[in-house]
């Protein structure tokens, strides 16, 4: 959702800037961040982590081929962008990141104060409710901590993906099932696992380099193949 918010910007708006674009950003993964709730939650059962990737996927999906859509239409516009646009931090310094730190910054921060309350949520919304979780409060905070720090992130370095999605697993099966400790385990991870692919990425390529976006894909397809076919992974 920031990736198609931040390419539609510069297709259609002309947004080039990293201060123009991290707005664009978090709008993007505020919007997305609640279709892709709305869409899990839908139906019999309502929510649960199998139903909420496979719409996060097919949404992810359908604004990438949007996005590629307006790169061929418009090349000129998205040359600067080729890079970033498949996830790369390559050329991303200081000037980028300072922007966005204090909104990464406040993003961390709502998910750690959300992070013990996501333990009595696990138990079921009534369960929690009967142990005096405020349900409703602690899914604002989520959404607003995912859309901080998703949409600030991209905003530096592009869509780079998969790591979301198998780091938080990994951390789960190293220490349980307490949310707090996986994230914290998670803020140390998955920064490690985007080091370890850039590495990868400009050794593959050397003296390029592959952008990082492209090598946490290959890692992270297989990886979550088989997240799907362990149903106890799932159980985040």
């Amino acid at each position: 959702g920031a990736s198609f918010f931040v390419a539609l910007g510069v297709a259609v708006f002309g947004v080039t800037t990293i201060n123009g674009q991290v707005w664009l950003a978090f709008a993007g993964a505020l919007v997305v961040t609640v279709a892709v709730y709305l869409v899990g939650s839908a139906g019999r059962g309502g929510m649960d982590p199998a139903k909420l990737t496979l719409a996060g996927v097919a949404l992810s999906a359908v604004l990438t081929g949007l996005v590629s859509a307006m790169t061929l239409l418009d090349p000129k516009a998205f040359n600067e962008m080729r890079y970033w646009n498949v996830g790369s931090i390559v050329n991303r310094g200081w000037d980028v990141l300072v922007p966005v730190l204090p909104f990464l910054g406040a993003g961390l921060v709502l998910a750690v104060i959300a992070a013990s309350s996501l333990n009595a949520i696990a138990l079921g919304d009534d369960l929690a409710r009967s142990l005096g979780t405020n349900v409703a409060l602690v899914r604002v905070l989520v959404v607003l901590a995912v859309t901080l720090l998703a949409g600030g992130a991209t905003a530096v370095a592009g869509p780079i993906g998969f790591i979301g999605l198998m780091i938080p697993h990994i951390a789960r099966w190293i220490t349980g099932p307490d949310q707090r400790w996986i994230l914290l385990y998670t803020i140390l991870l998955a920064p490690s696992l985007m080091l370890a692919s850039d590495i990868i990425g400009r050794i593959v390529q050397w003296p390029a380099e592959f952008p990082v976006g492209i090598v946490t894909s290959f890692i992270g397809a297989p990886v979550l193949i088989v997240l799907v076919r362990r149903k106890k992974a799932s159980g985040l």
